[in-house]
């Protein structure tokens, strides 16, 4: 999807909000086919960060005893804690390595899944084509591609820091509150008015963040358009244009990261002198019980240790705010992607069957009746009223000045806009077949590109190359020595017209019940354009084209001619069109 200069932030939404679409997303992948497996693995996890905090806290209780030794230089006690210390580390260091490591593969296995749904969901409904007139999803490839792997690792990483917050308050709460009761009640206190002063300190960032994705991606989708495009630009000399184009898409970028590296500096002001604050308040209230005699040494090095331990677990927002605001920048993207997609599976759920429902004749015609063709978002009629019926060994040519909705006409009857009114029949889709101004060329061998996009066609290569050969080929497939599995980047090999002559190999080898041609032959030579036109009149194939040049009119049976008024007329060929105000159809 194009990113529009002017598109606007979108405005933040709900804490509500966002909590039910993480609830959504999470819940479809616990949900889902691998569900054992990602249950196993967090299972697996959960045990891991028990184990890490059990450690942790005997760690302290070792900790404890070897400084004491040190404080009264008992020779003996030392040398034996020490070796209680090295083996608590011989224990600590393979928890942590398999709790990383299953960490990362239930993130890898997240993102998998979750890309997969979202792809499987993105072409369902035609969702990938619909979504070009969505004004608040911008840059689904990134949401797909890199919000995903952001989610899903942040998510854990996320839910880890949490469990481990839980596990280590509950380990160390006891270890404090063994020690002195004012030093529990000065730590929630102090956490608790940290967190709200975080929090109104830092919350512009969650906004500026979901900027910035959106910033990027209209960055580097700049950069791909110049790439898909660049003989066009080189031909029209665009460098400047386009070069200031991309600066002035970095410019914004850059600007709004500025806003978050200046209000991350306001935060980080608040965050250090936080952090340094909590590393002398234990030893505040814990040094004088030392001198009185109260505690031993140790204790104090254990307060502060267990302290820190226990004010990270209940301070997550304060020390993890940019991280989180990022995230929950990247959790409404996807979210509103989730939601829309939602929308268009809706959509195909209360849809009939793939085609119309079938009439007398099994389907075998396209039938329009008092359809009227409106753009997307409903803001302009094209066609009104438009009725006729094509019959298989049919053809009807549509012409008329830029912008009466010829086009228009072909996008309602595929089904790419639903947003017109009347009656509209036609046969399954996969007894259609369109052809655009500018075919799609695929990444692949020869033979994927003719058989498009169904490459599991059984037909030989003798059968390919004869169909290539009839639409005047040949060039090409000497080029590639005849060679049907060979690679090339095809986009930029094949010329406009020898790109057009593919799109027909296309159709006479799936050989639709009918065709639908968009400036199908716009690049083609004018002994080309008959020819073709010869062959699906051979081919028994219905066909509606779309075109400009009067020369077409004499291969078809009856041409609609549109008005920018939204009026039509159809007249049989050879007579003499003359459009109807009242949009009457001669049949």
């Amino acid at each position: 999807m194009a990113p529009t200069a002017a598109r606007q932030p979108a405005k933040p939404r709900a804490f509500g909000e966002l909590v039910r679409q993480l609830w959504t997303i999470s819940k479809a992948f616990f949900g889902s086919e691998v569900r054992y497996k990602a249950l196993g693995f967090t299972m697996v996890l959960l045990a891991l960060a028990l184990s890490v905090g059990g450690v942790q806290v005997l760690m302290s209780y070792v900790a404890r005893y070897f400084m004491t030794a040190i404080a009264i230089k008992d020779v003996s006690a030392y040398w034996q804690w020490l070796w209680w210390y090295l083996g608590t580390f011989a224990l600590a260091v393979p928890l942590g390595v398999y709790y990383r490591w299953t960490e990362e593969r239930l993130a890898v296995l997240w993102r998998e899944w979750m890309a997969r749904h979202l792809i499987k969901r993105y072409f369902n409904n035609r969702a990938y084509y619909r979504l070009r007139s969505a004004s608040n999803i911008d840059n689904p490839d990134q949401r797909i591609s890199e919000d995903v792997r952001n989610f899903t690792s942040t998510s854990l990483s996320f839910l880890l820091i949490m469990l481990n917050a839980v596990v280590t308050l509950i380990a160390f709460i006891g270890v404090l509150w063994a020690i002195s009761a004012s030093l529990v009640g000065v730590l929630f206190v102090y956490a608790v008015a940290g967190t709200g002063i975080s929090i109104l300190i830092g919350r512009r960032l969650i906004g500026l963040n979901y900027s910035q994705y959106q910033k990027e991606a209209d960055f580097r989708y700049g950069l791909v358009r110049v790439r898909d495009n660049a003989e066009s630009i080189a031909f029209y000399r665009g460098e400047a244009r386009e070069r200031r184009d991309l600066v002035g898409r970095l410019g914004a970028a850059v600007l709004n990261m500025l806003s978050i590296i200046g209000w991350n500096r306001n935060l980080a002001f608040f965050v250090n002198s936080y952090n340094y604050a909590a590393i002398i308040l234990p030893v505040v209230i814990v040094a004088p019980m030392f001198m009185r005699g109260e505690v031993e040494f140790g204790v104090v090095t254990q307060s502060a240790g267990a302290f820190a331990q226990v004010l990270a677990a209940v301070s997550l927002i304060i020390t993890q705010f940019e991280r989180l605001s990022a995230y929950l920048a990247g959790v409404r993207r996807l979210g509103t992607l989730w939601d829309d997609l939602d929308e268009f599976d809706a959509e195909e759920d209360q849809a009939a069957p793939a085609g119309p429902p079938e009439g007398a004749d099994d389907g075998r015609k396209v039938k329009l009746d008092k359809l009227t063709v409106r753009t997307p978002d409903h803001a302009k009629t094209l066609v009104s009223q438009l009725s006729f019926e094509l019959c298989r060994n049919q053809s009807l040519l549509i012409m008329g000045a830029s912008g009466t909705g010829k086009s228009s006409v072909l996008r309602t009857i595929a089904g790419l806009w639903p947003s017109g009114a009347g009656s509209l029949e036609r046969p399954p889709l996969r007894e259609i077949m369109f052809l655009p101004q500018r075919p799609y060329m695929i990444d692949g061998n020869l033979r994927d590109q003719l058989l498009y996009p169904y490459p599991d066609r059984d037909l030989s290569d003798e059968q390919i190359i004869a169909v290539a050969d009839k639409v005047n080929l040949a060039d090409v497939l000497d080029r590639v020595d005849r060679d049907l599995e060979r690679v090339l980047d095809w986009t930029n090999v094949l010329s406009m017209g020898e790109q057009q002559r593919v799109a027909f190999a296309r159709l006479f080898l799936r050989n639709p019940g009918f065709a639908f041609l968009d400036e199908a032959t716009s690049a083609l030579d004018e002994d080309n354009q008959e020819r073709f036109y010869q062959l699906l009149k051979e081919s028994r194939i219905a066909f509606i084209s779309v075109g400009h040049r009067t020369t077409l009119i004499q291969y078809h049976d009856r041409v609609l001619q549109l008005d920018r008024s939204g009026s039509w007329e159809i007249t049989e060929r050879g007579e003499r069109p003359a459009l109807a105000s009242n949009g009457s159809a001669i049949v």
